[in-house]
């Protein structure tokens, strides 16, 4: 399991949530008032982090909602071939090959070190 569960009034802009099992950083979260026979309402504007589809979503203020652990990860860059690099991860030695994003070619070269994430069993290279 690489997720916890939060209510949707303790969740903060910056912080991640998982929207159609996608992990998503909120964007925006604006909080409706209790009305006359319900109870408050909050509206999150996220975008995911793999993808950057911006995901909005409307809950209960109880309802409880999935976070995603995040792992930050180092690895050093073993080759780059088009737009796949391999990498080998500091800490357990695993190879295994990401794909580099538009803005990041050019930045990803053999023999440096970058960073990467990894949630819901998917990897991503940061900045």
């Amino acid at each position: 399991m690489s997720w916890q569960e939060a209510e949707v009034r303790e969740l903060k802009v910056g912080r991640y949530m998982l929207i159609d099992d996608a992990p998503c950083k909120i964007m925006e979260i604006n909080m409706s008032k209790p009305g006359k026979h319900g109870e408050a309402k909050g509206r999150i504007v996220a975008i995911g982090i793999f993808d950057g589809q911006k995901r909005s979503v409307v809950y209960p203020v109880k309802h409880k909602v999935k976070v995603p652990i995040i792992e930050k990860k180092n690895a050093q860059v073993l080759s780059v071939n088009n737009k796949e690099a391999q990498l080998m991860d500091t800490e357990t030695y695993e190879t295994f090959i990401l794909t580099i994003d538009e803005s990041q070619i050019g930045k990803v070269n053999a023999g440096t070190e970058v960073s990467y994430w990894e949630a819901m069993g998917v990897r991503k290279i940061m900045e």
